[in-house]
């Protein structure tokens, strides 16, 4: 029997999901819910589009499971809310501080109304997550630390494009190198600014800000001004961070700022000899990723299919990745292999 999936959001990990689904035997899907005028979207694989608020019409009642495609800035959390009255999901939310009173929030929803709702199914969170727990419960006394990048993060490069006068932006997380060898050597005391700096390239949309067709470098300089003053004191996404803002036009960005490129590692380092220095045990995880959606989508495919198991296995709520067993994710029942 086919999955019965629907994706909500049609940006990147939308399409990504979209290119994979349609060609999975698992899956058989439903529609793209979009806030855009469906006449508007095209799709290369013939989906058929529909307005965002009618995937809670009785007519997609046998939905199984929803992709959840939206940004978690903004629109995530309350969307999760209104389809987890209804469905079943998959999202990979990816705000490290809210993830906490989401979580509980959503649980409440989905248990009440007898759906299933996995959240932050990306790679951080997600992947590293796993790593996270799995060398903290082998390396107990250790706490290992997380890299980003260098690469594009897509959830802070959409908070930079939700700020008004923003016509284009991208994000690029960046790693500190002399952090990276402190942590090789067992270094754990770090904050957010010493790890990592966040670089921004963004188009300022003049003309729509001031709604005139000539504008002023004076008022140029002004927007300039408030967007990245904007940027820089964002809390959970910007403000606990050295960030830099550039200003480039059009032709710039879509030649160098379009790539969605991302990496990052788990480092953990255990001293086995306090007198010995060179004796240690390091676990180290790494992901070099040349798109950043597609494995994202390729992630949240796979907690799809075990979100359509546990269902049947009468689990409602929220969960984590955590909570997730390995075999509910793996398309063959020949776990013996994988040992």
């Amino acid at each position: 029997m086919k999955i019965k999936c629907a994706i909500v959001g049609y940006g990147n990990i939308g399409k990504s999901i979209e290119k994979l689904v349609v060609k999975d035997e698992d899956f058989d899907l439903v529609g793209i819910f979009s806030r855009r005028e469906p006449s508007t979207l095209k799709s290369p694989y013939q989906t058929v589009f529909y307005y965002q608020n009618m995937l809670l019409d009785d007519r997609f009642c046998g939905i199984d499971v929803v992709f959840l495609c939206v940004g978690s800035a903004f629109d995530l959390q309350e969307t999760a809310f209104k389809v987890a009255t209804r469905f079943s999901s998959v999202d990979s939310f990816d705000t490290h501080a809210k993830m906490g009173s989401y979580v509980r929030d959503l649980d409440a929803i989905a248990k009440m109304s007898g759906t299933l709702a996995i959240v932050g199914c990306g790679w951080d969170p997600g992947i590293f997550s796993l790593q996270r727990a799995l060398f903290d419960a082998i390396m107990p006394e250790v706490k290992p630390q997380t890299f980003w990048g260098k690469g594009v993060s897509q959830g802070h490069s959409e908070a930079i494009r939700r700020i008004e006068g923003v016509k284009y932006a991208t994000q690029y997380t960046v790693p500190k190198d002399d952090a990276v060898k402190r942590a090789r050597h067992g270094e754990t005391c770090f904050d957010a600014r010493d790890k990592h700096e966040r670089i921004c390239y963004v188009v300022p949309d003049y003309q729509a800000y001031y709604g005139d067709s000539e504008v002023s470098e004076e008022q140029k300089e002004k927007l300039q001004k408030i967007i990245r003053d904007k940027i820089v004191n964002m809390p959970d996404y910007f403000s606990e961070y050295d960030t830099a803002v550039h200003f480039v036009d059009e032709a710039e960005y879509f030649e160098n700022h379009t790539k969605m490129s991302h990496a990052g590692k788990v480092i953990a380092v255990e001293k086995q000899n306090p007198k010995d220095d060179s004796a240690k045990s390091i676990a180290e995880f790494s992901l070099e990723l040349d798109s950043n959606p597609d494995f994202t989508a390729q992630v949240m495919v796979a907690y799809a299919r075990a979100n359509y198991r546990l269902q049947s296995q009468g689990e409602t709520g929220a969960k984590t990745i955590l909570d997730v067993p390995i075999t509910a994710l793996l398309k063959s029942d020949d776990n013996l292999k994988y040992i």
